[in-house]
């Protein structure tokens, strides 16, 4: 699933699945103690900056910088113009536990949030770090020290009224935002079977939103709701409807949320994407159903948690494409709509007020095989391995998207898998790592522009001006003309990274996983990097 390694995002000589990867860890998993409070030991260090490099100022407030999950940097200063002057104004390097590599994915996958001057970052350790923006000097760190055990990733905080929201696989918690003490934790939010956290939650109008992965019991994972102040879970949402018989038949857990959602500001919604059911093609040929309400975007009342209405993209998955991106908030044409997408390779608009589908596209590579699922439902399935299918099992649309103007900027990834026997899942990677960064219109989903990169597009879409940022995989910074999609700027970074970038006034941050990849193995540290224009 996205799994998030991000699911996304677990690759080693090679992307691996994310769930294998996943399935791979848990044994060997070991509880960590709980440490709350502040570290006694420097956890990382900050290292000076590139001669002339600018003081880093701006905010980044939310995971997607915005309420509408737009990934679009309002008020930074970075352009085609000074891109090239881009320079390391420092970078915080993790040290000890908070640096080991989890599931073969690195040691960073979340976004940094920036606000009041402090970066807020979580790793996958579930440590949390605020860091002083203007230096990258450690302010404090909560230690956890309690490795994700889904997808892994993508993890991180949510910052809300002086308050740090965030999550170990098992435990939700609000630290204070100046001094990193928790002012609540609860540690029974998931009953067994609900699944694990690994999301990057939100945070508006005195509630918490957030969902578990792997959900193994009828019900799959679950969405919930709880109240800022105290922790009280004020609801929850179950992800599948039942006990399918061919997600049953594995029992490795299914639907859930990855991606931080989207709360609506003026209609008292909020929004999750959702992953897949998490099958064999033979079962879902052998057990066909729709499997509710996986790879699917559900709109929820934020207060009740009642469903209002879903849309699903693909029934009876079986290639692991979760419809996991965070939604974006929009206006398509006059009517206020939802675009969403994931590692299935489309983007959807829909309607916001009832989920009808207003247009849908294509992203990247696709070989003939998006009917399989809904042939498999219909008894019409002629599959007969060996095969490749495109997108594979990473994607698709793996990160999340940006809006900005009248375009929507997507990153996919074009790696095919192939199946060697039907009873198998995913299959295993069957090509050379390569991707594509699209812009479609936001009226009509036409694609605008499509530029092809040799290595897979990881960091998030994100724009800054006339300019969109993304990282490629084995750790490159890249630029794109927003009008051409023409590149314009391109960085070696330091090591490998699989995380979602911010766009903070006049700074890059760039968290770097130093995950092993095809090309190298774990090169570099895993570290958190400033860059500046003057």
């Amino acid at each position: 699933m996205s799994k998030g390694p991000l699911s996304p995002r677990a690759a080693s000589q090679g992307p691996l699945s994310p769930r294998a990867a996943s399935r791979r860890r848990c044994s060997a998993l070991v509880t960590a103690v709980l440490l709350t409070g502040l570290a006694l030991l420097a956890p990382g260090v900050a290292e000076a900056a590139s001669p002339g490099a600018s003081v880093p100022s701006g905010s980044w407030p939310y995971a997607n910088g915005d309420l509408a999950n737009t990934r679009d940097a309002t008020g930074a200063v970075i352009s085609s113009a000074n891109v090239s002057d881009l320079k390391q104004a420092w970078s915080f390097t993790l040290t000890g536990k908070g640096a080991t590599s989890v599931g073969g994915a690195g040691a960073l996958t979340s976004a940094p949030i920036v606000v009041n001057g402090v970066v807020y970052i979580q790793d996958q350790g579930s440590n949390v770090y605020a860091l002083d923006f203007a230096t990258g000097k450690l302010r404090w760190e909560y230690r956890l020290n309690q490795p994700l055990k889904s997808g892994p990733g993508p993890n991180g905080v949510a910052i809300a009224n002086g308050t740090v929201f965030g999550a170990s696989p098992t435990t939700v918690f609000a630290l204070n935002a100046a001094t990193g003490r928790p002012d609540w934790i609860d540690r029974h939010l998931l009953k067994s079977g609900e699944g694990t956290f690994g999301i990057q939650p939100q945070v508006a109008d005195g509630r918490v939103y957030l969902g578990s992965q792997y959900g193994s019991r009828p019900g799959g994972g679950v969405l919930l709701g709880l109240n800022a102040s105290t922790g009280k879970l004020l609801w929850t949402f179950n992800t599948v409807v039942g006990p399918e018989k061919g997600v049953k038949a594995l029992g490795l857990g299914s639907g859930g949320a990855w991606e931080t959602p989207l709360v609506g500001t003026t209609d008292g919604s909020v929004t999750f994407g959702i992953g897949n059911p998490y099958q064999s093609a033979a079962a879902a040929i052998k057990y066909p159903s729709k499997d509710l309400y996986t790879d699917s975007d559900v709109n929820l009342s934020a207060a009740t948690g009642k469903l209002r209405w879903y849309y699903q993209g693909v029934p009876d998955d079986f290639y692991d494409h979760d419809m996991q991106a965070s939604p974006i908030a929009a206006d398509v044409s006059g009517v206020p709509a939802v675009i969403g997408g994931g590692k299935l390779g489309y983007v959807y608009a829909m309607n916001a007020e009832t989920g009808a589908l207003i247009w849908k596209t294509p992203v990247g590579a696709h070989d003939g095989h998006d009917n399989d699922s809904l042939q498999a439902l219909e008894h019409r399935s002629k599959l007969k391995a060996p095969y490749t299918y495109l997108p594979g099992a990473l994607g698709g649309m793996l990160t999340n998207m940006a809006l900005a103007g009248n375009s929507i900027y997507v990153g996919t990834i074009d790696l095919p898998f192939r199946i060697k026997s039907l009873s198998t899942v995913l299959g295993v990677p069957a090509g050379p790592e390569a991707g594509e960064i699209e812009a479609l219109s936001l009226s009509t989903g036409k694609v605008e522009w499509d530029t092809k990169v040799s290595d897979m597009p990881l960091g998030a879409a994100t724009v800054s001006g006339n300019l969109v940022f993304t990282t490629l995989f084995h750790g490159t910074l890249i630029a794109l003309n927003s009008t051409t999609g023409a590149i314009v700027y391109r960085h070696q970074l330091p090591t490998s990274t699989n995380a979602p970038l911010t766009i903070a006034g006049n700074t890059v941050l760039v968290p770097l996983g130093a995950l092993r990849t095809s090309k190298a193995k774990a090169r570099g540290r895993p570290q958190l990097v400033g860059y500046t224009v003057p």
